[in-house]
């Protein structure tokens, strides 16, 4: 769990070598997290997966869309080539 500002951020972490996987209840836990026990508007919370491989940290938000319509994939996996699509030097 971390906060920047207004946004609350809920993180299942991994470490591994090449890659990490992610399994659909880790992820629906997240949001599940972040529906019941933070007071604010989704806008401002955010579900993220990442993983600690060798040297390098990538991170994946995945999309509440996904989740409300019950869209969420049965694993998420992070590859140790991957870039992500997570950075906190948005404008959160």
């Amino acid at each position: 769990m971390a906060r920047k500002n207004e946004h609350s951020f809920a993180f299942e972490i991994k470490n591994a070598t090449y890659y990490a996987y992610f399994p659909k209840q880790q992820i629906d836990k997240l949001f599940r997290f972040l529906n019941e026990l933070i007071p604010t508007d989704k806008e401002y919370k955010h579900a993220v997966v990442g993983a600690h491989l060798g040297k390098k940290w990538t991170f994946k938000e995945i999309n509440w869309v996904d989740w409300e319509k019950d869209k969420l994939p049965d694993k998420v996996r992070i590859l140790k080539r991957d870039r992500g699509n997570f950075s906190l030097e948005k404008t959160y």
